[in-house]
């Protein structure tokens, strides 16, 4: 293992390349969205756990600049929750296949409350930090009682344009159904500079020494009273949404506005609370909770997902897909622009009918 470690990581410029070209060969696998996916669903999750180990021993490169004692490296949550993002596709058509549309479900919901549990964990090991990304991106960023990170990460100057880190790994659920769905909620930015930041973030960890004491709920509920209560709660809520969402769906059936406008509630109530506290810093003396750079713009992209709505039963079925069909049906005459709104619409509906309940948690 250590000496595939080493090579991934003098060979990561071109380890990025293949994982970019096989990224874009998935989507031609045969059969994406027939009854019968099982096999290319697996394939494209086991790549895409690949990827996310390879990118973790490059996050987790060592350093000859260690300061202090060293410490064993912690348990990989981000590693861990973006393998359950990859394999959540898998147990649901598996378990459509052999369970049936109803009882499918089941098998969801047990892989929700995991993402949630093991979310929970990190949310409370990170010392109660807005989870990046869903936690695919470890959130390793200082908070301070100053705003002007949102120009530097960690002291070092950011190349290219203000916008925060994406993060996204191209195989996990989430980069895959955005990436369909016109890319929703991801920030325009080059993938090399958010490999530059999450290298730098990750190497100042290693070279200060560690705080002394990590975060408690009692700890910043004293300290920044009513927006830290908002904080904790917004971020809750965004954690548990999706299971909530499952179970609804299970309830009540996936043509039902209840688990709909229940998941856009908690979703409303969360991005609110969040929101309130990115404005508390402009406020007077009182106490606030300051975000950082990335946690902002991750407040930016959890705003930006509310589109996926629209492509979520009963929604979708209902308004979305019959504006789809007839502007399919009005540029069908269309040389090669009929041809493509045509595969355009076809891998929309494919998309809608797995990733996107999933998507954006």
């Amino acid at each position: 293992m250590e000496a595939y470690k080493k090579w991934v990581r003098r060979n990561k410029d071109y380890v990025h390349s293949l994982e970019s070209l096989a990224n874009g060969l998935t989507w031609l696998l045969p059969e994406r969205f027939s009854a019968s996916e099982i096999g290319p669903e697996a394939v494209t999750a086991i790549l895409g756990i690949i990827t996310a180990m390879n990118e973790h021993i490059i996050d987790t490169t060592p350093t000859q600049m260690h300061v202090g004692p060293v410490e064993p490296n912690p348990f990989p949550y981000s590693l861990c929750i973006s393998a359950i993002k990859d394999l959540e596709t898998v147990v649901e058509v598996a378990a459509q296949h052999y369970f049936g549309d109803d009882k499918k479900w089941n098998f969801i919901a047990v892989t929700e409350a995991t993402k949630v549990l093991v979310r929970l964990i990190l949310f409370r090991n990170s010392g109660y930090k807005m989870l990046l990304h869903g936690g695919d991106t470890p959130n390793i960023e200082k908070h301070s009682d100053f705003s002007s990170s949102q120009h530097n990460d960690g002291g070092f100057p950011r190349p290219g344009s203000g916008h925060g880190p994406n993060g996204l790994n191209p195989w996990n659920l989430e980069g895959r159904a955005l990436s369909a769905l016109s890319r929703f909620g991801e920030n325009a930015r080059m993938s090399s500079d958010t490999v530059w930041l999450r290298r730098v973030q990750h190497q100042q960890a290693i070279m200060e020494p560690p705080s002394s004491k990590r975060p408690t709920i009692s700890m910043i509920l004293s300290e920044k009273g009513v927006q830290g209560a908002l904080f904790l709660m917004g971020e809750v809520l965004f954690i548990i949404r999706p299971l909530m969402y499952v179970l609804f769906i299970r309830k009540y059936g996936i043509r039902s506005w209840i688990p709909w406008f229940l998941s856009l509630a908690v979703d409303g109530v969360g991005i609110g609370f969040l929101t309130q506290v990115a404005k508390s810093r402009d406020g007077g003396k009182e106490q606030h909770y300051h975000l950082t750079a990335s946690e902002q713009d991750e407040l930016k992209r959890r705003k930006l997902l509310w589109a996926l709505y629209l492509m979520r039963d009963p929604f979708f079925t209902k308004y979305t897909r019959q504006r789809l069909e007839s502007t399919e049906k009005l540029l069908e005459p269309v040389p090669v622009i009929g041809f493509l709104t045509a595969k355009i619409v076809e891998l929309l509906v494919g998309a809608q009918t797995r990733y996107t309940y999933m998507s954006g948690s």
